[in-house]
């Protein structure tokens, strides 16, 4: 039984917008020591990044974001990779890891429980935390209207 392609962006998502110090402590946890190699070994470049006014305007360069991307197999051929924002290689290297192994049966399971779902419950508490600081400096505002044309 195979990843489903939705479950893997999302895990992806998730891995990508960790922060890497936490993405590590997790990794380190589960204790694994896969046998691999680098397809492409940890890098960083610059991608460009595109926008449009109003969602249906011309495309234009926004400006560039500085990436790093890992590529690497594991000993019974299963690729994963790693993209991150930033300049932090052993981020995407544990990234691409976690990738690969979650397209493994054998520890899709322990990686998914043990790395994603805390890494996206986090990320959603985070995201909760600062909706409700937004909301606290909210300011309502209204009308009251004149009757009789004075």
């Amino acid at each position: 039984m195979t990843i489903s392609v939705e479950d893997r962006r999302r895990a992806l998502s998730v891995l990508a917008k960790a922060e890497a110090e936490e993405l590590e402590r997790r990794w380190q946890a589960l204790g694994l020591a896969p046998a691999y190699r680098h397809l492409r070994p940890p890098e960083t470049g610059l991608v460009m990044l595109r926008g449009r006014i109003g969602g249906s305007g011309g495309p234009f360069n926004v400006g560039e974001m500085t990436v790093t991307h890992c590529s690497l197999v594991l000993e019974e051929g299963t690729v994963g990779h790693g993209y991150v924002g930033g300049c932090d290689a052993r981020h995407a290297e544990v990234m691409a890891l976690c990738d690969a192994l979650l397209q493994s049966p054998a520890h899709r399971n322990e990686i998914e429980e043990r790395v994603v779902r805390p890494l996206a419950a986090a990320h959603a508490e985070a995201r909760q935390r600062k909706a409700a600081r937004a909301a606290a400096t909210r300011v309502e505002f209204f009308t009251v209207a004149r009757e009789g044309g004075e």
